[in-house]
């Protein structure tokens, strides 16, 4: 199997004195499309690149990791993991976690804390004049001021601290295929810019990098002086010293940054010399089949042969039908990483997936997952586009639903139908979370009705696996607000819904809800409420999550600043560990 070249000894195999492009990762590498870095590596590929991967570089001593390769005719590029490093190593009450989920037997001593600020100080010690380019979720959701829960302050850019030239947020194929594009015309063109090694081979600099792309969609630099954009398109920032000084400011850059980071015609963002270009347009059908379609092995390299890898195990037998989320979930981090315009995959490039993964050898014949972000949002999105580019809402479902919404359901449950008819599938199980509010909303058009109702029937009589996991997160309306969550009455009425189906197909299956304590706006009393409430229902509430403020998340901000960037008004955060436990310790009966 052709996995990209991670070592000296395999790039001299492909004929190769240098790569254009170096990844390094702060996972294992794994040939899969539901890791970014094997992503981006088989997108430069397709471009006709050559590119290595440095998986999980040992930063310790002398750094030969960071050097055996070389310098990259282009650029360096950082891909500190698929899940932000410091919630991947820490729980809530920030004690270590009992393994590191990416990493090769859940070892947790294979990556930094921060993977992009130690990588990229790294290289720009060795390659000083080559470009650094940092993607990835820890990059995406550090790209302005932001609070960070496990040093307990406002941080400033992750372009500030890492000293990175660039980064590419949200999903990163757009921005990196046009940086390469733009590179490798330099160096066509001999730009002065570049610099040139021993052998007296052309490479770009970080000065070839300033002169062609600071202007690429979905990017953010530091602007020299004369550099800051500027006039009508540009919204200026507090800048970062003031947010420390005063949180209430940090509130109000937030409402800025998460809208714009939703809009398709956003505007420019500028903090001190921060510059965020605006992004890309929401990926097309065509597009994203393009980089799932890609040569994946879908496997993890043989260099873990006979070692587990968390992650991989959990995804190795799903496939993802779409990216984005339009629920805005004000705790989740996909609004500002994915955004919520839906990018959905064809049914042609989804059937050829499937197929690929029952040819797997460990393939027994149960798939589980056919999903996204969310499980039913696939092929969703704005009926009148024009209205679309003129919404700054961060939810197209909170607080209402929006009317402009095409909910139609039938894609997907033709979908679910038509994969569960392939040979060697025996079953197929829903694992991404379920929007049971969009199954249950009137939408004044009756066959969108009947097709909600179909799924339902579908999902509960053909794919839950005995559990079937749904997100209420707490039963007081008041906390449910500001989670931009809906009421529990809908779980109610559900749950009615969800046993129905189940006596009608002879079926005993459980509804498992997922709550969270000590959210911003959750007191002591309200935990009280919950634990009552859901105890009448004879309710099992093992599912159970403290609040972890992530970087970038409408939650995290009213977290650390107590105010609410959409009103301004104080909201009550519990930030006492004790107080936290007792709150969670209401989902166990122990209080």
């Amino acid at each position: 199997m052709n996995w990209l070249p991670t070592t000296r000894k395999e790039m001299n195999e492909r004929g190769w004195d240098a790569a254009d492009v170096i990844l390094f990762s702060g996972d294992a590498y794994v040939d899969h499309p539901a890791f970014g870095m094997a992503v981006i590596g088989r997108v430069l590929e397709a471009e006709g690149l050559r590119v290595a991967i440095v998986p999980q570089p040992d930063w310790h001593g002398d750094f030969r990791d960071f050097k055996k390769l070389g310098r990259p005719r282009l650029f360096f590029g950082i891909s500190p993991g698929a899940m932000d490093s410091m919630v991947n190593k820490y729980t809530a009450a920030r004690r270590l976690r009992s393994e590191d989920a990416y990493s090769p037997d859940g070892r947790h001593d294979l990556r930094p804390e921060y993977p992009t600020v130690v990588y990229t100080q790294i290289l720009k010690t060795l390659w000083p004049d080559t470009p650094v380019i940092a993607g990835g979720i820890e990059a995406s959701l550090r790209r302005v001021a932001h609070y960070d829960y496990w040093k307990d302050r406002i941080m400033p850019s992750i372009l500030v601290t890492s000293g990175a030239d660039a980064i590419t947020y949200g999903m990163g194929e757009k921005a990196t295929r046009e940086i390469v594009r733009r590179l490798t015309a330099a160096l066509e063109e001999y730009d002065e810019t570049l610099g040139y090694d021993e052998t007296g081979e052309a490479y770009c600099t970080a000065e070839t990098f300033r002169k062609t792309c600071l202007d690429v969609p979905q990017t953010v630099y530091l602007a020299r002086e004369g550099e800051r954009p500027e006039g009508e398109g540009v919204i200026v920032l507090h800048p970062y010293e003031e947010c420390l000084r005063e949180p209430r400011k940090h509130a109000e850059n937030f409402r800025h940054v998460e809208e714009e980071s939703n809009r398709m015609e956003a505007s420019v963002l500028v903090q001190d010399d921060v510059v965020v270009n605006p992004p890309y347009p929401p990926m097309t059908t065509e597009e994203i089949d393009a980089s799932f379609d890609l040569p994946y092995t879908r496997l993890p390299h043989p260099k873990y042969k006979g070692k587990r890898i968390p992650a991989y195990d959990m995804i190795r037998h799903s496939v993802t039908l779409h990216r984005g989320c339009f629920g805005g979930c004000a705790f989740c981090t996909i609004s500002a990483h994915q955004g919520k315009f839906i990018a959905s995959r064809s049914r042609e490039s989804i059937l050829r997936e499937v197929r690929q993964v029952t040819e797997m050898p460990d393939f027994k014949g149960a798939l589980t997952d056919l999903g996204g972000p969310s499980a039913n949002m696939y092929r969703m999105g704005g009926k009148n586009l024009n209205a679309c580019r003129k919404c700054a809402r961060p939810s197209c479902i909170h607080p209402a639903i929006c009317p402009n919404l095409n909910g139609d359901h039938a894609p997907l449950t033709d979908l679910y139908e038509t994969v569960s008819a392939l040979p060697g599938v025996k079953h197929c199980t829903i694992g991404s979370g379920v929007r049971y509010d969009m199954l249950l909303h009137d939408w004044k058009d009756e066959r969108l009705n009947s097709e909600a109702r179909r799924y339902t029937s579908r999902l509960i009589t053909h794919h839950v696996s005995g559990r079937l996991k749904v997100a209420p997160e707490h039963t007081e309306d008041h906390v449910l607000e500001i989670m931009r969550k809906p009421s529990f009455s809908l779980f109610y009425r559900f749950r009615s819904v969800f046993e129905s189906e189940c006596r009608k197909a002879g079926l005993r299956q459980q509804l498992i809800p997922y709550f969270i304590s000590s959210h911003p706006g959750c007191e002591e009393r309200d935990m009280k409420a919950l634990s009552e409430e859901t105890r009448a229902l004879h309710l099992m509430t093992d599912q159970v999550q403290d609040f972890t403020p992530t970087p970038l998340t409408l939650s995290t901000t009213i977290f650390c600043t107590g105010y609410h960037p959409y009103t301004m008004e104080r909201v009550f955060c519990e930030h006492d560990p004790e107080k936290k436990k007792r709150q969670k310790s209401y989902f166990y009966g122990t209080v």
